[in-house]
């Protein structure tokens, strides 16, 4: 049975990867974060008591990314034939408030697992999560041969990251690769990301529970995916002959704007109505257009992505239309019960949690 080590097991991308690496028979293992209250919300449906004798084939431990003695503990004890490097402080205006955190964490904590894997001197497999974000001002279409141009902290930790990433490959002969992932959103998307922040207050709005959103740029452009498809990139990543560096998206880009009008246009809303504009929401330095050139994947992996701009905008909103316990729209019911059921079927999986 392989085995994977998931850090930021709990986020959107590391639940739907955990799931997808139990449906594949993988044992798997999860670092997070030792806090007051529970995280878990992502993943809480794949537990069940640890107690009832069965064999678990997932299992958390305490750990975090800027401590190396907890990282190279974490490896030495779930001994891993693959990791995936999926925690960060990863929200882009946060990292303006907060550089150095980010940098420790983003940029520094990526080196901590890489130094801990050479260290055990195991073969694994290393994932890293890089991100669209890394080409920054750089003209579109940007594809793997496009030169960086960091906007942000978060950016800049990210590019720290991403070369090292190759340079232990290069230095040490890692098998080490690089995912360099567009924006990708779901229902479990966190909801101070502009995506779900606007699925969230559109689902408000019309419980009554609030009157307006506050936005920053409206006119930004992003390449915007499903999550789970883009986790199932990073499994087949690791499963070639060789590392790789390769560039996930739709090749599609949409405006902040076209997203609410998408959001609440889908409810019988005019979101200019709603929405109003606060500076705070701006960054000191914008990224204006992310567009994907995902040639590559298609050609390396065979991957294309079938979840496209509208129907993941109705996803989210179903999903947050259903959680306040409000009517979906039309056929929204019927195909988010089918989108879902397969990610929420796990009764045969056993769980355990080192704490």
């Amino acid at each position: 049975m392989p085995k994977a080590l998931i850090t930021g097991i709990s986020g959107q991308d590391g639940s739907y990867l955990a799931e997808l690496l139990l449906s594949k028979g993988y044992e798997v293992h999860g670092i997070v974060r030792r806090a007051s209250t529970f995280s878990t919300g992502r993943i809480d449906h794949l537990y069940r008591d640890p107690h009832n004798g069965e064999k678990a084939q997932m299992r958390l431990h305490y750990g975090d990314l800027a401590s190396s003695d907890s990282l190279q503990n974490v490896i030495q004890a779930a001994e891993p034939d693959e990791i995936y490097n999926l925690a960060a402080q990863s929200h882009v205006r946060v990292s303006f408030d907060m550089p150095e955190y980010t940098g420790d964490v983003t940029g520094i904590g990526t080196l901590r697992i890489l130094e801990a894997i050479r260290r055990s001197g195991r073969k694994v497999r290393f994932y890293q999560a890089s991100t669209s974000e890394l080409f920054g001002s750089a003209k579109p279409p940007q594809s793997e041969a496009t030169p960086f141009e960091p906007q942000s902290p978060y950016a800049a930790a990210k590019a720290y990251a991403h070369w090292l990433t190759k340079n232990y490959r290069d230095g040490y002969g890692i098998f080490a690769s690089t995912g360099i992932l567009f924006n990708h959103e779901s229902p479990r998307r966190g909801e101070t990301f502009v995506t779900r922040k606007i699925t969230r207050a559109v689902a408000s709005i019309l419980a009554g529970k609030q009157k307006k959103l506050y936005m920053g740029n409206l006119d930004s452009l992003r390449d915007w995916g499903y999550a789970p498809e883009y986790v199932e990139v990073m499994w087949r990543l690791l499963q070639l002959d060789q590392p790789a560096e390769i560039v996930i998206g739709t090749g599609e880009s949409h405006t902040v704007r076209e997203f609410l009008d998408e959001a609440f246009g889908y409810v019988g809303l005019n979101y200019e109505d709603y929405v109003k504009i606060d500076p705070q929401y701006f960054r000191p330095t914008e990224v204006d257009y992310l567009l994907a050139e995902p040639k590559k994947a298609r050609e390396l992996l065979g991957w294309e992505p079938k979840i496209r701009f509208h129907e993941l905008v109705r996803i989210m909103m179903d999903a947050d239309l259903e959680l306040l316990g409000l009517e979906v729209p039309g056929e929204g019911k019927r195909l988010l019960a089918e989108r879902f059921d397969g990610w929420h079927r796990w009764e045969d999986q056993v769980i355990s949690m080192d704490r």
